[in-house]
């Protein structure tokens, strides 16, 4: 989840891995806002190493990866021929699988287990 999500898409494209989830992995694409006290490179030039396919799930009301990271994120993923799956949730911000945030989704968070493990059992 959001930094976990970042280093999933960077394991799966710098390990001989058989498939990754991002889960609202942020600065994939986009940069960090001025300010931020940790800034990084976003990761999107690493997409052609992917070692295998890239479950993504994202909420729609998430600024950091924002809709447009996501679609960002999506049209490199194509350009490249890598294998997706992504799914981005209405109402539902960063951090929605965390039970103790106001960002918890229950409704979000049970598609989005049910979503990783068929991936996963599909993948691995």
């Amino acid at each position: 989840y959001c930094s976990g999500g970042r280093q999933s898409f960077l394991s799966l494209a710098s390990l001989d891995l058989q498939a990754g989830v991002d889960c609202y992995g942020a600065f994939v694409t986009g940069t960090p806002p001025e300010g931020m006290p940790v800034q990084m490179e976003p990761l999107k030039h690493l997409t052609k190493d992917l070692t295998g396919p890239l479950l993504g799930l994202f909420g729609n009301d998430d600024q950091y990866p924002s809709p447009a990271h996501v679609d960002e994120l999506e049209e490199e993923l194509k350009a490249h021929g890598k294998p997706y799956e992504f799914h981005r949730y209405d109402d539902t911000g960063h951090g929605f699988f965390a039970v103790d945030r106001p960002a918890y989704r229950p409704a979000s968070v049970m598609d989005g287990w049910e979503k990783i493990l068929r991936f996963y059992g599909e993948n691995l």
